[in-house]
C-alpha cells in the first residue's frame, strides 16, 4: 500500500438498543468459561466492493448517509436481542445490561477498496478498526465497536471489535447473521434471532469462581515482538495435502487436521533450527462445546462455550501422517472423556493442569482456533456478500487462526510468531508447497 494511505474519522456516535432491556435481564452473570477468557476484543472486517468500480459523483455523500442509516437502525434493533453487547463489563463477575450502547464510527479512506484486496497488508488493516485488540472496555467505553470505512470508489469495509468476555466465534457469527438479516429486511419475526434467555445460561453448568475476580488476569498474553503472516491453502492443495496425510489409522483426514498438522510441523522445525535441539511441543486447539455438553439447551447458547484439547509430541522426527494421527487420537480421547459433557470439576482441574504445563520451561506452546464453517461470507446487509472476510492480527505469540476461504473449501491461516521464528516458518519449503504467502484476494 502507498505511504499516503489515510483513514479519516468523519463521525462517531453511540447506538443504543431500540427497546430497553427488561428489568429481569439487567444483569448477566459470567460463567467460569467466561471468566477464564482474556479481556480482549475479537476483530473481524468484511469487505464490500462497489461492483461498478468507478469514481462516484456528488451523490457519494448521500450514499454514505443512506448506508450508515440502514446499518445504525438495524444495529439498534439487533442489540435488543444481543443486549449484553450494549452493556458494561463488571470485572470478571457479570455484565450490567444498562443499554449504554455500542460505538459506531464512520470513516473515509483515501484509496480504492481494490487497492487493498489486490495487495492485502495485515499491518494496514489495524487502521480500519475502532480499537486495538488488547484494549479493554475501561479504555474504549464499549463492549461492541463498529467502524464503517467508506472508500473513494464506493466500496465499504465493516470492521467490528466484540469483547471476548461476551462472545466467542459462535456468538459473534450469530450476532452478525442477525444484524445483517435485519438490515436486509428478511426478518419479519424473530425466527432468526436467538432468544435473550440464552445469554448467561452457562452459569448453571459452570458457576463463577471468586478467585478469578482478581484484577490480575489468570492468563498473561505474551505479545513480544511478534509478526503476523497470512497463508492461503486453496482447495486443490488441501486435497493434495490430505492425500499425503492419509494413513491406515486416519484414511480421511479433515482439512483443519491437515493444515494444523503442517503448520505445527513447520513450527517444530523452526524451533529446532533456532535452538539446535528438540524439545516437547504442545498444540492447543479450541473446541466448540455446544453439541458436546450432554444438554440440549446449550446448542444455541450465547456467550463463551468453548474448551480446549491439547496434543503433545516429544519425537525428534515427525511427519504429517503421524501428527494427523496424533490429532485424531487426541480428538477421540476428548470425545470419550467428555462424552456426557464437560463438568465444572473437569474444567477446574484442566485449568490447574494447564497452568502447571505452561509454567514449565523447555516446552513450546502453540494455540489454534478454527473459524471454519462459520458463515461469515454469507453476511449480506443489502449490498451483496463480502469479497473478503479477515481477522485483524492479534499479535500474540504462537497463535494461529484458521478461516474459510471465500469458496468455502480453502483455508486462510493467520499466524503470529516471534519475528525470528516467523522468518524461519515463512521460508519453509514444505509449507510453501501447499500454501501461498499473502496472495491477492481478487
Amino acid at each position: 500500500m502507498s505511504t499516503d494511505f489515510k483513514v479519516e474519522i468523519i463521525h462517531k456516535e453511540t447506538i443504543t438498543p431500540s427497546s430497553p432491556t427488561p428489568p429481569h435481564l439487567k444483569s448477566v452473570n459470567l460463567s467460569f468459561l467466561d471468566q477464564v477468557i482474556p479481556e480482549v476484543y475479537v476483530p473481524l472486517v468484511l469487505f464490500y466492493p462497489n461492483h461498478a468500480d468507478q469514481e462516484l459523483n456528488s451523490d457519494h455523500q448521500s450514499l454514505i448517509a443512506e448506508k450508515s442509516s440502514i446499518l445504525k437502525a438495524s444495529l439498534s434493533e439487533t442489540l435488543t436481542h444481543f443486549y449484553p453487547l450494549a452493556g458494561e463489563f463488571q470485572y470478571n463477575d457479570s455484565i450490567c445490561c444498562d443499554d449504554r450502547g455500542a460505538s459506531f464510527i464512520e470513516a473515509r479512506v483515501n484509496c480504492r477498496i481494490l487497492d487493498i484486496l489486490k495487495s492485502p497488508d495485515t499491518e494496514m488493516l489495524k487502521y480500519l478498526f475502532p480499537a486495538a485488540v488488547e484494549s479493554t472496555q475501561a479504555l474504549t467505553g464499549h463492549l461492541l465497536l463498529v467502524q464503517v470505512n467508506f472508500f473513494e470508489c464506493g466500496g465499504m469495509a465493516i470492521a467490528i471489535n466484540i469483547s471476548h468476555k461476551v462472545a466467542d466465534a459462535f456468538t459473534f457469527s450469530r450476532f452478525i447473521k442477525s444484524w445483517s438479516a435485519v438490515a436486509l429486511g428478511s426478518i419479519s419475526t424473530t425466527d432468526h434471532l436467538v432468544l435473550p434467555a440464552k445469554f448467561g445460561a452457562a452459569v448453571s453448568l459452570y458457576p463463577p469462581q471468586d478467585f478469578l475476580n482478581s484484577p490480575k488476569p489468570l492468563v498473561e498474553l505474551t505479545q513480544g515482538k511478534c509478526t503476523t503472516r497470512r497463508f492461503v491453502f486453496d482447495a486443490s492443495r488441501i486435497a493434495a495435502l490430505k492425500s499425503k496425510a492419509a494413513s491406515a489409522s486416519v484414511p480421511n483426514p479433515t482439512r483443519v487436521e491437515v493444515v494444523s498438522a503442517l503448520i505445527w510441523k513447520c513450527t517444530m522445525e523452526a524451533s529446532r533450527s533456532k535452538l539446535g535441539s528438540i524439545r516437547p511441543s504442545l498444540w492447543c486447539q479450541a473446541v466448540n462445546m455446544r453439541k458436546r455438553s450432554g444438554q440440549a439447551f446449550t446448542e444455541n447458547l450465547l456467550g463463551n462455550f468453548v474448551w480446549y484439547l491439547a496434543a503433545i509430541t516429544v519425537e525428534s522426527e515427525v511427519d504429517i501422517q503421524s501428527l494427523v494421527a496424533k490429532f485424531r487420537k487426541c480428538k477421540d480421547d476428548f470425545k470419550g472423556k467428555y462424552r456426557n459433557g464437560l463438568t465444572a470439576e473437569d474444567a477446574y482441574q484442566t485449568i490447574k493442569e494447564s497452568g502447571n504445563v505452561l509454567a514449565k520451561e523447555g516446552i513450546d506452546n502453540y494455540s489454534c482456533t478454527s473459524w471454519c464453517w462459520f458463515p461469515f461470507y454469507e453476511t449480506n446487509f443489502g449490498w451483496g456478500k463480502p469479497s473478503w472476510v479477515s481477522v485483524r492480527s492479534f499479535q500474540l505469540k504462537d497463535t494461529v487462526l484458521l478461516m474459510d476461504a471465500i469458496d468455502g473449501n480453502g483455508i486462510e491461516a493467520s499466524m503470529s510468531f516471534l519475528e525470528e521464528d516467523m522468518a524461519i516458518v515463512e521460508s519453509n519449503q514444505e509449507l510453501l508447497a501447499y500454501a501461498s504467502l499473502n496472495p491477492s484476494v481478487i
